[in-house]
């Protein structure tokens, strides 16, 4: 059980059956009456964000989520193929649990897979991966209009934003928990 005086970021609990994780949260303490903790909180299968505010006394189930590491095999155009590299068993996954991890994630890479009773519900990438710049416009010498920055989509169709100097076909490292890029691979 955890209380929701000690709530803090990427905590998960359980609420009515549910996994939500602990987005945002801010202890407040009036002048005058009880203190409370204001949250956002998100559903981990639906998606859906919720604000609510609770006394911190309350208590919550501290919900379990395992994680694992799957490769990312294909996509068949409905769902995602994950395979356990110790098992060898092929997991489907649809298009609302892939969704975020896709624009960074391709074929044959490892992804972070989340389970809540046995049930996979999201998919994460990587922290850093490297992929190419498949489209980039050429950078001009003093446009720095815009910070010094282009836009540029990368093979798995995800844009970003990456210097002047970086060329169409350039490998880039890219953070995926920002979308920034990081440096050339």
């Amino acid at each position: 059980m955890i209380s929701a005086g000690d709530f803090k970021k990427g905590v998960t609990i359980e609420i009515d059956g549910q996994v939500w994780v602990i987005v945002d949260f801010q202890h407040v303490k009036p002048g005058k009456g009880a203190a409370f903790v204001r949250t956002k909180i998100k559903n981990v299968k639906q998606g859906n964000v919720l604000e609510k505010t609770y006394s911190p006394t309350e208590k919550f189930p501290k919900a379990h989520v395992d994680r694992k590491e799957m490769e990312y095999l294909y996509s068949d155009g409905e769902l995602y193929y994950f395979m356990d590299g110790e098992t060898y068993e092929q997991l489907p996954l649809g298009k609302e649990q892939v969704e975020d991890a896709l624009k960074y994630i391709k074929e044959n890479m490892t992804a972070t897979i989340k389970f809540f009773k046995g049930e996979a519900f999201s998919v994460e990438p990587p922290n850093f991966v490297v992929l190419q710049v498949a489209q980039a416009d050429p950078g001009h010498k003093g446009d720095t209009a815009t910070g010094g920055n282009k836009p540029a989509v990368l093979e798995t169709g995800a844009k970003i934003m990456v210097p002047l100097f970086v060329n169409e076909g350039d490998m880039i490292r890219v953070d995926t928990r920002t979308g920034e890029y990081m440096e050339r691979a």
